[in-house]
């Protein structure tokens, strides 16, 4: 059983001890801790706070304890049901909320869940902010309203349809288009709430589909990281034949995206956002921002059309940081997510989804033909799993030394730069291991290099 507090939020695994895992008493520590901070921070705020949630089979008792928490800190809730994180981070701006909690564990499996936490521009809180929550859990400095001026409860379910007209309304989503090329597409929602917004979205978009475990039970079919080797389901049913002309894959709150060539092989889900940004750029000439464990090939487009392309620590909050440091068009994670400014700074699939099929029409090509425009680099995903005895930083600090003479990037963990390949090792804010991440020009050069640096780690435990 594990807790785990971090930049992404408060994840967990259900059931077990206090302190140890998500449970119950823990999921009132930190909504108050929350609550307090969004108090001290959002003085004459609207005294609003949105909650939203997964899918999950301990979503309706998690929600249950954060809703209350929230009343007994003396906020009126927003319960929008069942929405994926870039609905709820939308409902925030929409409803003038001073923020916003997110249940969710992203592509964690069926027993974890988690709070994601949002400021009142629907954002996540920036690591400093993080920090201010944490702390306050640790004092329990509380302060809960008394019997007068306890919180209000309302539910709206109204925003998956505004995030849904909010994305028919970019300028870069050409509808007429989408609808004109009369797409089909297979869509695995992996049994969440992609289930319930993406058949509006396609619907809308004039595009016809079929849904694959798109029942919001929570109980997941298959593991719901959307990685090629949990995806035989929907890769098999292109490849049977169907005549589709593009599989769509979300994680279980939306706000990662994979894609599948009309031939059954992944389109790759590093490519999801080089393919977006080489739209955009096309239309509208810019900077992008991917994190350090993102493929070159975004580099590569970018210098293409005459941007400027620059790399962050992992983690959303950094690439958003970033993203609006540089000035950027377009950015995102490697991971299939998209982020773009004209909509929110938030990963959001629907949008992925809508600029991407906008591109598919404008090229008049198939989804295999438009991913061979594109350079070809393959990136391999190791991991080390930590023991508690496992010093990270120790590790990371004698990985820099015996590297010193190549490039090394330490702004998030070690990135090792050479030639014509990348390394990256860093810590997880999401699970107790060490992510590798490895690029070369053939998987199996990318492999055999995570390999070789997961042995130097092993040596050094």
């Amino acid at each position: 059983m594990t807790l785990i507090k971090s930049i992404s939020g408060i994840r967990g695994t259900i059931g077990g001890t206090a302190g140890d895992t998500l449970n119950p008493l823990d999921i009132v520590k930190f909504t108050s801790a929350y609550a307090s901070f969004i108090r001290k921070h959002t003085p004459g705020g609207s005294n609003k706070i949105v909650v939203g949630r997964d899918a999950r089979i301990s979503g309706e008792m998690v929600k249950n304890v954060v809703c209350g928490t929230l009343m007994g800190m003396g906020f009126d809730v927003v319960n929008i049901g069942l929405a994926t994180t870039p609905t709820t981070e939308l409902a925030v701006t929409m409803t003038g909320a001073d923020g916003g909690i997110i249940i969710t564990a992203s592509h964690n499996p069926r027993q974890w869940n988690a709070l994601k936490l949002l400021n009142n521009k629907g954002e996540f809180l920036t690591a400093q902010d993080g920090a201010q929550v944490l702390e306050s859990a640790e004092r329990e400095d509380f302060l809960f309203a008394d019997v007068d001026a306890l919180g209000k409860y309302t539910e709206d379910d109204s925003f998956d349809q505004r995030h849904i007209d909010s994305v028919l309304a970019l300028k870069l989503v050409d509808v007429e288009a989408i609808r004109k090329a009369g797409f089909k597409v297979a869509v695995d929602a992996v049994n969440s709430v992609g289930g319930v917004i993406l058949p509006k979205l396609l619907t809308q978009l004039g595009v016809k589909y079929k849904m694959l475990y798109g029942e919001p039970t929570g109980d997941f079919a298959h593991n719901p990281e959307p990685l090629e080797k949990n995806l035989s389901g929907i890769m098999n049913e292109m490849k049977a034949g169907g005549d589709y002309d593009l599989g769509i894959v979300v994680d279980p709150d939306v706000d990662r995206l994979a894609l599948i060539c009309e031939t059954g092989a992944m389109f790759g889900e590093e490519y999801t956002l080089v393919s977006v940004a080489d739209y955009v750029l096309s239309q509208t000439p810019g900077n992008t921002v991917s994190n350090l464990s993102s493929t070159r090939a975004l580099r590569d487009v970018t210098l293409q059309h005459g941007g400027q392309y620059t790399a962050s620590a992992v983690g959303e909050v950094n690439v958003t940081t970033q993203m609006k440091a540089s000035q950027a068009v377009i950015g995102g994670e490697g991971n299939g997510g998209v982020i773009y400014p004209e909509s929110h700074y938030g990963r959001d699939a629907l949008v992925g989804i809508a600029l991407f099929l906008s591109n598919l029409a404008h090229k008049g090509c198939k989804a295999s033909e438009l991913r061979a425009t594109y350079p070809n680099y393959f990136i391999a995903k190791n991991r080390i799993e930590l023991t508690p005895s496992t010093d990270v930083d120790a590790i990371l600090r004698e990985i820099k030394e015996i590297y010193r003479n190549e490039q090394v990037n330490d702004v998030d963990g070690v990135k090792i730069d050479f030639p014509n390949s990348w390394v990256h090792l860093r810590k997880s804010n999401t699970e107790p291991i060490i992510r590798i991440y490895s690029e070369a020009s053939t998987m199996e050069e990318a492999d055999a290099l995570g390999k070789e640096m997961m042995q130097q780690v092993e040596k050094l435990q």
